[in-house]
């Protein structure tokens, strides 16, 4: 049932490979966790006590409660699936209520730090590995691209006489980026020096000294490293730049319904929780509305 499901995830409803394989791997941990108690056991004769053991067994394993949340409803959907092709009656994860996840405060990076960071021209030498960095760090920050959007971009992606980005999102949805003066001239600078000292190998338009497509690993360490230069954060990592960015327009007056749409959301609750009011904000409706203020 595992393996139909995966195909249904990969081929009908177009999920990334990252989610498949998560996916995949939490209902493989499932799999094992039941056929260690009986190895006779079949999907259909799980029932809610097996399910809330292995909730119990991972917490107990040192797993979080958002890993422990994210795997019951792969659980879950994968019943939901098997229901309605008839490969099982019930679902009995449907009714287990999962842990509370604690909300932790949204990190973003200080306007006046990523000012600090590209603007300063000490914090950055000339080799490639330092121009790639600065201009990953420009285009997330001035595009909030996610992670997997920015590995994927190829040289047409980018429109340079409409200063626009098309990228490919979750579930392979597209949509249309602006940008301005400042990335329009880094990555024309970034594609100079890419060009010259690299043989490329792809049509990526980031790819590392050997010319081919950046990994995730590679791109996690420049953005960390150069996260680090500005910020003692503890996490630096290309999705806290992306959250400097709505967090950014947020700041300067943007509409939650637009952040929505530039961010590639779905629905306007995603981009309510994934924001937030910062202090700043606040100020300047107070000054605004208070007619003390």
């Amino acid at each position: 049932m595992v393996k139909r499901f995966v195909e249904y995830m990969q081929f009908e409803r177009n999920m990334s490979p990252k989610t498949v394989k998560d996916y995949e791997a939490d209902l493989n941990d499932f799999m094992a966790f039941f056929t260690s108690l009986d190895s006779h056991l079949t999907w259909e004769d799980i029932d809610q006590d097996i399910v809330r053991g292995w909730m119990e067994s991972m917490m107990d394993r040192g797993n979080s409660a958002s890993s422990v949340c994210r795997r019951l409803s792969a659980l879950r959907a994968l019943y939901r699936f098997g229901m309605k092709r008839g490969l099982v009656t019930k679902n009995p994860a449907h009714l287990i209520k999962a842990p509370k996840k604690a909300k932790p405060l949204p990190q973003f990076v200080r306007e006046t730090d990523m000012d600090r960071l590209i603007d300063n021209e000490e914090m950055w030498d000339t080799t490639y590995k330092s121009i790639l960095a600065r201009t990953i760090i420009i285009m997330i920050y001035e595009t909030g691209v996610r992670r997997s959007e920015l590995i994927g971009l190829n040289d047409t992606d980018i429109d340079f006489n409409q200063r626009t980005i098309k990228v490919t999102g979750k579930r392979n949805k597209q949509r249309i980026i602006p940008f301005g003066e400042e990335l329009h001239e880094t990555l024309l600078k970034y594609m100079q020096e890419r060009d010259a000292k690299s043989s490329r190998q792809t049509e990526a338009f980031f790819t590392n000294e050997k010319g081919q497509r950046i990994s995730e690993s590679l791109l996690a360490t420049l953005v960390k490293n150069s996260l680090g230069k500005v910020t003692t954060m503890k996490k630096r990592s290309p999705h806290v730049l992306r959250h400097t960015y709505a967090t950014a327009l947020l700041n300067n007056g943007a509409g939650l319904e637009s952040v929505k749409k530039l961010l590639g959301h779905e629905s306007l609750s995603t981009t309510e929780i994934y924001t937030h009011t910062t202090f700043e904000q606040l100020k300047r409706v107070y000054k605004q509305a208070h007619p003390r203020a």
